[in-house]
C-alpha cells in the first residue's frame, strides 16, 4: 500500500492507495475518528459491486447505515442533498457521525457537501471507485452540486479525514468511465509534470489494459501532484486554478450536451481547445496539438464537439473563474507549465472553440 499526505492550512490527511479494501478498517482506526455512526452514501451503480462488502466490513467495528441514490449527474442537485439530510435525521446522525462517500465524482461531491453543511459540518471520508475520482475529485476538498444547469455552482471547500483508493475497482467499470479518468490524469502531465506525461505516453498500452502496477503509478503521481497544489492553495485563490486546465471549455461543452458526455470526455475536448488557445498566444505548437489528439484518441476519448461556437463561448461566462465579465483560461507557457490567462482575448478564445467545434 502506498500512502501520501495532503497538507492544508486547516487539516492534514492521508491518501491510501492499495489494490484491495483489506486495510480500510485499519485506516479508520489510524484516523483517530471515533464515530457514533457511519453513513455510507453511494449510488445505484456502485451499490451492486461494493456496498455489501464495505458495509459488512465496517459493521464488524462500527454502527453503519447506508443511503443509495440514482446514479448520474442528473441527481447532482439540492433536491438529492435534501434527501440526504432527511435520512441523516431519521438515522439520528450527530456531530460525531461520519459520512463515507463510496463512489465516483458525483457521489464524492454530494456526500462531501452534505457532510460540510449537516450540523455545520461532520466528518467524512472519500472511498472513490472511478479513476476520475481517484486521480482528481476525491482529493482537495471540493464539494458541491449543480444548479440551474450550471456545473458545481453551489458548494464548499471541505477536506475529508482520509481518502482510501482501491485500484481494483476500476476493473468493474465500463472502459468509457476509465478513459474519462485517464483524461484527468493526462491533464497533470500538461500542467505540472512533463515527466509524468512521458510516462503516460510510454506506458499507454499498460494503462489502457488496466495493468495494476501502471494504474497505481498513475493514481499515485496524480494524487502527489494534486496534493502539492492543494497544499499551496487550498481554496483556489491562485495556483490551484491550473487544475482546471481544459475545464473552462470542457464545462461549457458538458452543460450544452446536457451531461450526456462524461466529465472526463469534456475535459479531453477542452484540453485540445486550451492547447489551441495556447498556440494562438504563441506558446505551444501545432505539433503539440497533434500529439495530445493522438494520445486522447488512443484512449478512445473525443477531441471534438458538435456545438455552436457562440453557444460554447456564451456558456463559458458561467465558469467560476470568470470575473467582472472576463473569461479566464488555463493556458500553457509550455508543456508541463500552466498559467492563468486573464487577457480575455475573445478572438483567440473563439478560434479555439472553432477548432474543436467541427
Amino acid at each position: 500500500m502506498k500512502v501520501l499526505e495532503v497538507k492544508t492550512a486547516l487539516k492534514d490527511y492521508p491518501i491510501y492507495i492499495d489494490h484491495s479494501y483489506d486495510e480500510l478498517v485499519s485506516a479508520f482506526e489510524k484516523s483517530g475518528l471515533k464515530p457514533s455512526k457511519l453513513c455510507i452514501i453511494t449510488d445505484t451503480n456502485v451499490e451492486k459491486y461494493y456496498l455489501e462488502t464495505i458495509e459488512s466490513m465496517l459493521s464488524e467495528k462500527y454502527d453503519v447505515c447506508h443511503y443509495v441514490f440514482e446514479a448520474g449527474e442528473n441527481s447532482k442537485h439540492l433536491g438529492t442533498i435534501s434527501d440526504f439530510y432527511n435520512f441523516f435525521v431519521e438515522e439520528k446522525l450527530d456531530r460525531k457521525s461520519v459520512v463515507v462517500a463510496l463512489g465516483g465524482g458525483v457521489v464524492g461531491d454530494m456526500a462531501g457537501f452534505a457532510a460540510s453543511t449537516y450540523m455545520r459540518g461532520i466528518s467524512f471520508v472519500q472511498v472513490p471507485t472511478t479513476l476520475l475520482a481517484q486521480v482528481d475529485s476525491s482529493v482537495g476538498g471540493k464539494t458541491g452540486v449543480d444548479f440551474n444547469g450550471n456545473k458545481n455552482m453551489i458548494g464548499a471547500f471541505y477536506q475529508p479525514d482520509f481518502v482510501f483508493i482501491n485500484s481494483e475497482t476500476l476493473k468493474t467499470l465500463p472502459y468509457r468511465e476509465v478513459a474519462a479518468g485517464i483524461a484527468e490524469a493526462i491533464k497533470y502531465g500538461y500542467i505540472i509534470d512533463n515527466d509524468f506525461l512521458e510516462y503516460c505516453i510510454e506506458n499507454k498500452e499498460s494503462i489502457k489494459s488496466l495493468d495494476n502496477n501502471a494504474l497505481i503509478e498513475v493514481i499515485y503521481k496524480c494524487c502527489e501532484a494534486k496534493a502539492y497544489v492543494v497544499s499551496k492553495d487550498e481554496k483556489e485563490l491562485g495556483l490551484r486554478a491550473i487544475l482546471n486546465f481544459g475545464h473552462t471549455f470542457g464545462h461549457s461543452v458538458e452543460t450544452l450536451n446536457n451531461f450526456k458526455l462524461l466529465h472526463g470526455e469534456c475535459v479531453a475536448i477542452g484540453m485540445v481547445a486550451a492547447l489551441y488557445y495556447s498556440m494562438e498566444c504563441g506558446n505551444t505548437t501545432k505539433e503539440d496539438i497533434e500529439d495530445i489528439e493522438k494520445l486522447l484518441e488512443f484512449f478512445e476519448l473525443p477531441t471534438r464537439c458538435d456545438n455552436n461556437v457562440d453557444e460554447v463561448y456564451n456558456q463559458m461566462f458561467y465558469d467560476k473563474k470568470t470575473s467582472s465579465g472576463k473569461i479566464k483560461i488555463v493556458a500553457l507557457k509550455k508543456i508541463g507549465e500552466a498559467f492563468i490567462d486573464s487577457s480575455n482575448d475573445v478572438a483567440n478564445i473563439k478560434k479555439a472553440i472553432e477548432y474543436i467545434a467541427k
